[in-house]
């Protein structure tokens, strides 16, 4: 590795060490209310257990989510973006037979 690549991921992680610590804030941060969770769901005309089905995940992971109790992190948050612009790129790529 490059020196000046490993000076940038060191100082990649002292960034992420004083964000965890509430020394400073991330540059931004992408956050799904609750309710566009739902609203996702409803748009593909999916019930609970199907839409979670549809995204493998438990159903409770998803009450959690659409009650505002858990955020969806990673992965599950870009998809429920991709979902959220162009519902049914997800259900033909999910499950094109729905």
């Amino acid at each position: 590795m490059k020196k000046v690549d490993f000076e940038n991921l060191a100082q990649g992680v002292r960034e992420m060490k004083s964000i965890l610590a509430g020394k400073s804030k991330p540059a931004y941060t992408r956050v799904i209310k609750s309710t566009a969770v739902k609203n996702v769901r409803a748009g593909l005309k999916l019930t609970q257990k199907e839409f979670a089905k549809l995204i493998d995940i438990p159903v409770a992971t998803l009450r959690n989510w659409e009650q505002g109790r858990t955020q969806p992190m990673g992965p599950a948050r870009a998809l429920l973006l991709v979902a959220e612009k162009t519902p049914n790129a997800v259900l033909d790529a999910l499950h094109p037979n729905i």
